[in-house]
């Protein structure tokens, strides 16, 4: 089983997800499996905050807590990363230099 150093960068947690999908028999999956997977892993999210929120949801639905689908979310935005050689650190620090230049209104 993979361990999860303590305070983690996002590295290691992309480093932890490899670790697991090969564990768990994930690892053959492909981007498009995991893009597909986060799909519904954001639909269990919206679930989530319409209950948070006190809106009607359908009580067959599947779908835990906020902080359980922003897990299960991280996981598969790691897996995905991985399928394709993406350091998230780094992909995020250079798309916010793109940002930081953006007029936003």
């Amino acid at each position: 089983m993979p361990n999860l150093k303590e305070k983690p960068c996002l590295k290691d947690y992309q480093d932890y997800v490899k670790e697991l999908e090969f564990e768990r028999g994930f690892i053959d999956q492909s981007t498009r499996d995991k893009c597909l997977l986060l799909g519904e892993e954001v639909g269990e999210l919206f679930k989530a905050v319409r209950k948070v929120e006190g809106l009607k949801i359908d009580n067959n639905s599947s779908f835990s807590s906020i902080a359980d689908e922003l897990s299960d979310i991280l996981i598969y935005i790691c897996a995905i990363a991985n399928r394709n050689n993406i350091d998230l650190e780094r992909a995020f620090r250079e798309k916010e230099e793109i940002n930081k230049k953006r007029k936003w209104v």
